[in-house]
């Protein structure tokens, strides 16, 4: 036969004794962050079910009716958030036990469960964007109305405004630039006028250095190259950003002083074909009054943006600028599929740019000095995502 053995008294005292510190820790870990009893109470609640049923188990139903568990009213007792509160704390254990009520009988209809959703792993766009602070500038949409005095290709406008001449047979959809098969960096962003920098809404202005420029690299365009090069990244590109002010504190020279760097930078990497020379534009209307170059997505301004190609007109070795001009045009339409007005024309110019280092090269302006910085990061990441797609699409 068997023989049960009853615990010894004392054991029992010691066992009973562990079992309580443990509900006391475990009450007290539940409410610690709480600075209110009403905040305690809501933790509490969160967790009770998983709570009492454990002391219940553990220790028995040591209360009379109407009253809380013995172990629960010991952790009251522990907490003074708690012993404010202890009414309240009652009203939840009874809220949290009628919860656990029988089935409704056959034949009655039972409530509906509830619908728990997941949360998504990628959030979802809101119902409601979010919206850009105002910063007070006017803002307006740059489109041509007509094709007079552009080369037009698909929906890409091209303003001549070099003394080289070509015609819209140049664009037959490829393009020079291609990445190197070798592993290292790819993509290398600087910022000849690195110190350029966006009209803030009120309250989040900046230390200018100058008229609508700071050496802050959380306001300047240094930023947006800091939004791009994320999205090239996410792509699965690998990016070198040069966040050196080559404007500051000298303007003069800047160009110099950002070829300099790129050239550093290709012989220490030799496997970055494309260079992105970031800045953005100054418009103004016929009174000097500064406006912003916005287009809409998804309920939002995204500052418009416009590539500036440049040639060998001024004189400058630069043999290859159509390859560079073939690329901004492939990446414009790429924009232009998805967002129509995001693009403003792309400008070829007779000054070379530094775009002779490589038939990557190009230089991209996101919106103007009277756009905000939101504007311009929104139009950084479609810019990056773009970029890339053509990139690794070839």
């Amino acid at each position: 036969m068997t023989i049960q053995r009853r615990p010894h008294p004392q054991r029992r005292r010691r066992l009973t004794a562990l079992l309580l510190a443990g509900a006391v820790l475990y009450l007290v870990a539940v409410t610690a962050a709480s600075p209110t009893a009403g905040e305690a109470l809501e933790a509490l609640g969160r967790q009770g079910t998983l709570a009492l049923g454990l002391l219940r188990a553990q220790l028995g139903d040591l209360r009379r009716e109407g009253d809380l568990p013995a172990p629960v009213l010991l952790a009251i007792g522990q907490s003074p958030v708690l012993l404010s509160g202890q009414s309240a704390v009652l009203d939840l254990h009874r809220t949290v036990e009628t919860d656990d009520s029988a089935p409704p009988p056959e034949g009655t209809d039972a409530p509906e469960p509830d619908q728990t959703v997941p949360i998504p792993e990628t959030p979802t766009r809101p119902e409601t964007p979010l919206v850009f602070a105002d910063n007070g500038v006017t803002a307006k949409t740059l489109v041509p109305t007509s094709p007079d005095g552009y080369i037009v290709t698909g929906d890409v406008y091209i303003n001549n405004r070099s003394s080289r001449e070509f015609d819209a047979s140049l664009f037959d959809g490829t393009f020079d630039a291609s990445l190197t098969e070798e592993e290292g960096p790819q993509v290398l962003i600087v910022h000849t006028h690195g110190s350029e920098a966006y009209t803030m809404p009120p309250g989040e202005e900046y230390e200018p250095s100058g008229d609508c420029r700071t050496t802050d690299n959380d306001y300047n365009v240094v930023r947006v190259g800091d939004e791009i090069a994320a999205a090239l990244e996410a792509a699965g590109l690998t990016v070198l950003h040069d966040t050196t002010l080559h404007d500051y504190p000298e303007y003069n020279g800047a160009y110099g002083r950002s070829l300099a760097s790129v050239e550093s930078y290709r012989e220490q990497y030799p496997t970055i074909s494309f260079v992105l020379d970031v800045h953005r534009d100054a418009i103004s209307d016929g009174e000097g009054n500064q406006y912003k170059v916005v287009s809409g997505v998804a309920g939002l301004n995204a500052a418009q943006m416009s590539f500036v190609i440049g040639t060998d007109g001024g004189g400058l070795e630069h043999p290859n600028w159509r390859e560079n001009l073939k690329l901004a045009a492939a990446i414009h339409q790429r924009i232009t599929d998805d967002f129509p007005t995001l693009m403003r024309p792309i400008t070829v110019r007779d000054s070379r740019y530094n775009q002779h280092v490589t038939t990557g090269s190009l230089l991209i302006e996101v919106g103007a000095a009277g756009n905000s910085l939101d504007e311009a990061l929104l139009s950084a990441r479609l810019f990056g995502a773009a970029m890339a797609e053509v990139i690794l699409n070839k």
